[in-house]
């Protein structure tokens, strides 16, 4: 039985290896790296000097003997600095920042959804993929933007402004959809990562347009019957100041 169940398994991995690159499965892609002339460990990789003071701020916040504990920030820096992406010297760049193997570094960048391993957009829009947002037409926006820009997800257009990705719950359900936009165009100087809720198909190629443009839509909610997180149309409860308790002593009440 055992035999059989491995016999099975590694067809399927045949199977995987052997179809064309485009339409293998995202997750297996980025469980490995291979050499490429932009993305080798011989390539050289350094912080700027801004972004050398921005990394011993960030190591000031641990103990010496735990410089480890900063290599989610520090690629997270380094991530701003490339571009969007991490180029494997950029990661062994900060295992020598922080002391460790270079190994330990990878294992915190291929687990994390985060840092990406390959090229992104100057604008890389990230689409929620969970529940209450598939619910509210996720999938359409993400149609939408892929259709608008003509690329498919994880793809850079041709001008390398725009690519499309999706990531998991953002935290903001009661305004879904919606999608972020995680802008590298001014490297780590002017990176910024916001959110755009309530977004339609039409207000998400609406944004794409004003961002290739060089503008910056407001972030937050693109409803205008909707202030930040409250209801559509305003509050029905909860109008005036809630009343005090009749007396504070409640063993005198």
């Amino acid at each position: 039985m055992l035999g059989r169940l491995a016999s099975t398994r590694l067809q399927e991995i045949r199977r995987i290896f052997t179809q064309p690159s485009s339409v293998r499965s995202l997750s297996t892609a980025l469980n490995y790296h291979i050499d490429s002339p932009e993305n080798n460990p011989e390539l050289p990789w350094e912080f700027s000097d801004v972004n050398k003071e921005k990394a011993k701020e960030i190591l000031s916040h641990y103990p010496s003997n735990y410089k480890q504990s900063a290599v989610i920030p520090l690629l997270d820096l380094a991530q701003q600095q490339h571009g969007g992406w991490l180029p494997v010297s950029a990661m062994n760049a900060v295992a020598k920042v922080i002391e460790v193997a270079p190994i330990r570094v990878y294992e915190v960048a291929t687990f994390y959804s985060m840092f990406n391993r390959t090229k992104v957009g100057k604008y890389h829009l990230l689409v929620c993929g969970t529940t209450p947002c598939m619910i509210r037409g996720s999938r359409d926006i993400e149609s939408a933007l892929l259709k608008h820009l003509g690329v498919k997800r994880n793809e850079v257009t041709k001008d390398g402004l725009f690519s499309v990705g999706e990531m998991e719950c953002m935290g903001c359900c009661v305004n879904a959809p919606m999608i972020t936009v995680a802008d590298y165009s001014n490297g780590s100087e002017g990176y910024t990562y916001n959110y755009y809720e309530d977004v339609t198909p039409e207000r998400v190629v609406e944004i794409v347009e004003k961002l290739r443009k060089g503008e910056k839509p407001p972030a937050g909610t693109q409803n205008p019957k909707r202030i930040k997180g409250g209801p559509e149309g305003g509050n029905t409860t909860l109008l005036s100041e809630p009343k005090p308790p009749p007396c504070r002593d409640l063993d005198a009440c």
